[in-house]
């Protein structure tokens, strides 16, 4: 995975929350689209020491559950207690970016109904939310494992409907990696294609795990 080198644009934090609101249109709509998953019953285990996401399409829903409750609890949490030196602009970014992941994890929770898993207890205790960098940095990995984690999950869909919400999401998830990264100065990680990474759920939880306080297991998924 390398970064390719590219002459900057003019990335204006008015230009970039204009494509941060379209992509809140999106966000909304995905809430008001609605996945019906009509026949499926989720195969789940409460361990006591954690939880277990699933099998199918209600186990990746879980997935992607999982990883929207740790980005809205963590956006909330920067707002909670802005680092210092936030300027107005980059505020509004953030305030827009927590909005739509409340929105996304709102979304699976209402599709997943009584199939999804309880709320789980975030651990940032990694990140130092007075610091620009930390604050940024934590941010840019979460969005760009977001978008892996889409990606790599995607393959693994069997619903159209699902796989249609998915990608909606998911294209809202790399316009937040994108204005991150363009607030940090750099464009992101991106293969010698081109193209995004992809990462199944079983690449994607150890990555996520030091932020979630909860054990959280996926030996059903790919």
């Amino acid at each position: 995975m390398t970064s390719i080198d590219r002459n900057k644009p003019n990335h204006g934090s008015n230009s970039r929350r204009s494509i941060l609101k379209w992509a809140g249109a999106t966000a909304v709509a995905a809430v008001a689209f609605g996945v019906d998953v009509p026949g499926l019953r989720l195969s789940r285990a409460f361990a006591q020491a954690g939880v277990d996401l699933g099998a199918g399409d209600l186990g990746i829903l879980n997935y992607a559950y999982a990883l929207e409750q740790l980005e809205a609890a963590f956006y909330t949490q920067v707002l909670a207690s802005p680092y210092g030196g936030m300027t107005r602009g980059e505020r509004s970014l953030l305030q827009d970016i927590k909005a739509h992941e409340i929105a996304h994890r709102t979304f699976f929770a209402r599709t997943l109904g009584g199939n999804r898993i309880p709320d789980l207890t975030p651990n940032f205790s990694a990140v130092d939310f007075s610091s620009k960098a930390s604050v940024l940095g934590t941010a840019a990995t979460f969005e760009d494992l977001g978008v892996a984690a889409y990606n790599g999950g995607g393959a693994a869909i069997q619903s159209p409907k699902i796989l249609a919400a998915a990608g909606s999401i998911v294209s809202v998830e790399a316009r937040h990696a994108a204005t991150i990264h363009a607030i940090l100065g750099d464009f992101g990680p991106v293969d010698q294609n081109g193209l995004d990474q992809a990462l199944l759920p079983s690449q994607v939880l150890p990555m996520a795990a030091p932020f979630i306080a909860t054990p959280v297991t996926a030996s059903q998924l790919p």
